[in-house]
This record gives C-alpha cells, sequence and structure tokens, in this order.
C-alpha cells in the first residue's frame, strides 16, 4: 500500500485528461469502483480504504449473483454443443447434395459435347492451377503487399484473447499450433478446392460405366442420408437440453452468450489508455454485436439507476477496446423480465470520461465528500458501518 501511495503522489494528468504515476502508468480503476463513487463518494473511499461491504443485502446480492452464474454456465457448454453438432449437419447434408449431383451430373454428361475423359483433363489441370496458387499464396508476403496483414492481425489477436482469456477453446487448446486462421481462409480455400477438383477429375476418368456410377453415387446420397437424419437427432436432442438449461439466465433467441463471468474465471478486460479494468457478468452476441450485461439484484427501478448505468458504461468501453468492436449499446436487467438498453454513445462516453478522471483524481488527493442529502441512500448503503458523514 506504501509503494502505491508513493507512486501516486507524483501522478499527473495527460492531455487525454486521465491521470498517471511517476512510471507513466494510468491509475488502475475497475468498474465496481466507478459504481461505488457514482452511488457516494464516501463508499468509494472506504472500499479503497479495505472497509468490506455488510449487510443482509449483500449477502443476498452474493447468492443471486452466484445462481445466475451457475444456470449461465450450465447453458454455454450446451450452446457450444448445438453449435458444433449443428455444423456437423450442415457438413453431411451439403455431401449429399453433391453426391447427388455429381450422380446426374455422371448420367447427364453426352459424350458427343464433351467425352468424361477430356472433361477430367480440364478438372485435373485446374486442380494444378489451384494447387500451384495455393503455395504461392502460402510462400508469397502477398497480404503485405494489399495492405491486407493489419486487419488480419487484429481479427486473429481478438480470437485469441477470446480464446485464451474468456471464451475455452473447442477445437484448439491452449497452445495449439497451426490451424485454420494460421495459414488463411484464401490458402485453405484453395487448397481444399484443389483437392476436390483432383478427387472429381479421377471419379470422372475411372467412371468408363457412368450409368453404374450415378447409381453407387445415388446409393451413397441415400445411406448418408441415413447418417444425416441420425445426427439431426443429435442437433434436436441438444437444442432441447439447451432450451431447458436457458431458462433463469434472461437470454432470448436473439442472444448467443459468448462469457459468464465466475469465481474461478481470470479473465480481466484491461484498457491500458485509461487504467480502467473489470469483468461484466456476461458478454453475448446480438445480430454479431458483442453486448456486455451486467445483473442487478434487489428492488426494480422504474429507471436504471446512475451507478449501475456508469458500471454498464465502463463494461462497453473495456469491451470496445479489448476486441475492436465497439458494442451499440449495454444491457443491465433487473431480474429476468426487466431489460434497460444503455447506448453507447457520444454523450454516455463523455459521462464515463469524467467519471474514470474523478475517481483518479480521488485517488491521488483523497478528498472524497458525501455528494447527497438522502437519508435513504446512507440506510442502504453497506458500509454505512464505517461512515463517519452518514445521515443514519
Amino acid at each position: 500500500m506504501k509503494e502505491e501511495e508513493d507512486t501516486l503522489e507524483g501522478s499527473s494528468i495527460g492531455e487525454n485528461g486521465y491521470w498517471y504515476d511517476t512510471n507513466g502508468e494510468p491509475l488502475k480503476v475497475s468498474a465496481s469502483d466507478l459504481e461505488r463513487h457514482a452511488y457516494c463518494p464516501i463508499s468509494w473511499k472506504l472500499a479503497y480504504q479495505g472497509f468490506k461491504g455488510k449487510g443482509d443485502a449483500v449477502e443476498a446480492g452474493i447468492q443471486k449473483h452466484k445462481q445466475i452464474n451457475e444456470k449461465m454456465n450450465r447453458y454455454k457448454p450446451l450452446q457450444i454443443l448445438v453449435n458444433r453438432e449443428t455444423i456437423i449437419w450442415e457438413w453431411w447434408f451439403a455431401v449429399i447434395i453433391a453426391f447427388i449431383i455429381y450422380g446426374f451430373a455422371f448420367f447427364m454428361i453426352d459424350d458427343d459435347v464433351i467425352k468424361p475423359d477430356e472433361f477430367a483433363k480440364y478438372l485435373a489441370l485446374l486442380a494444378f492451377v489451384w494447387l500451384f496458387m495455393a503455395l504461392l499464396a502460402v510462400y508469397l508476403p502477398w497480404r503485405r503487399w494489399l495492405q491486407f496483414e493489419g486487419e488480419l492481425q487484429s481479427i486473429k489477436n481478438q480470437l485469441e484473447y477470446y480464446e485464451q482469456n474468456m471464451i475455452d477453446p473447442v477445437f484448439q487448446k491452449h497452445n495449439f499450433e497451426g490451424g485454420w486462421f494460421e495459414g488463411g481462409r484464401v490458402e485453405a480455400g484453395l487448397l481444399i478446392g484443389a483437392i476436390i477438383l483432383g478427387i472429381n477429375s479421377i471419379g470422372l476418368f475411372g467412371a468408363r460405366n457412368r450409368e453404374q456410377a450415378s447409381f453407387v453415387l445415388v446409393f451413397i446420397a441415400l445411406f448418408w442420408s441415413l447418417l444425416s437424419t441420425w445426427q439431426l437427432q443429435r442437433v434436436l436432442m441438444a437444442s432441447d437440453k439447451a432450451e431447458s438449461a436457458k431458462e433463469g439466465t434472461g437470454l432470448d433467441d436473439s442472444m448467443e452468450l459468448a462469457y459468464s463471468d465466475s469465481q474461478s474465471s481470470k479473465a480481466l478486460l484491461v484498457d491500458d489508455e485509461s487504467g480502467l479494468r473489470g469483468r461484466p457478468d456476461q458478454i453475448v452476441i446480438i445480430d454479431g454485436d458483442l453486448v456486455p450485461v451486467e445483473q442487478k439484484t434487489g428492488k426494480i427501478p422504474k429507471k436504471p439507476h446512475f451507478s449501475h448505468k456508469v458500471q454498464l458504461l465502463a463494461y462497453m468501453k473495456l469491451v470496445e477496446k479489448t476486441t475492436g468492436k465497439t458494442p451499440p449499446y449495454g444491457i443491465i436487467n433487473y431480474g429476468l423480465e426487466n431489460p434497460f438498453e444503455i447506448s453507447w454513445d457520444e454523450r454516455n462516453q463523455n459521462i464515463l470520461h469524467s467519471q474514470i478522471t474523478e475517481v483518479q483524481r480521488l485517488m491521488v488527493h483523497q478528498d472524497a465528500k458525501r455528494n447527497h442529502d438522502r437519508p435513504g441512500k446512507c440506510q442502504n448503503c453497506s458500509r454505512r458501518h464505517a461512515c463517519s458523514e452518514s445521515l443514519v
């Protein structure tokens, strides 16, 4: 604590309005700090000095959050399972369509227009060209030439962050080397295309009896349909389990759970510019946007409390800074049926900036004072037992 005080003593304001210590690092402010300060600066000060909140409401809130997180954590692996099983079924169904198309193509090809042997040679030549292009794409720095490298690296860093810190990897565990994004979609697409064209070329060249080949392909398609039906049943069963687990989470059909906080989670979103840090209760994906969700317990208000709003604004900024994707809004849940949306607009961004800089200023000057004359606030404060300015 003394080292921190020594560092704070020489802190100064940067050009962006944030406070920096003598080492040039921004003063660390958590989203919870902002919530406490917005409720009452004295509450923040007491928490900063080490006084913990007490009371039945605090314990009830902890238990309620624990229950919500348990439900979310039960639902999350089931959601991943549904997505995985659905992808497998879609691939199997695509295989069926491909077999049927090839079967009809083998049967309908006209020897007078083009002979199968000749067509097979053209496919083989095209496969060779695609393979050559794939090798060039792998070895040549074409992304740098076309200035694509920065964008791809940003996407890769974002995925790496979520896999290692927030979202448990499904197919590629930690320290996995290689993978789809290592080579790139373009290179992988060219290589897969070359393989498919090569297989088709071999198939056409070897299909002397085209009617028999067509029959075999259609038969395989029918057999694969049976396997696909079994896979579809797995999808439906997994979906039923996921829907059952979703009950009580507050998630609707438009939301996909990307992250849920838990006591064992080590994920911490950090903004190196402002010193802001924190962990939202959940992050959901809505229409392709990452949206932070904050769960609140207790009495349901007519509109969100300012302190809760500031905390959610902090999470929106952290999501934006961490992922590079700007959330259009965030959600505060007071119970399962009372969500409030808070926009991430310029006005709210300015509110958050002023709140962060004020907390940082108080960290340096230590002159926090009660900012209200409401006995009810003091009555509901979990740190009033240590407050010398309490009105009750």
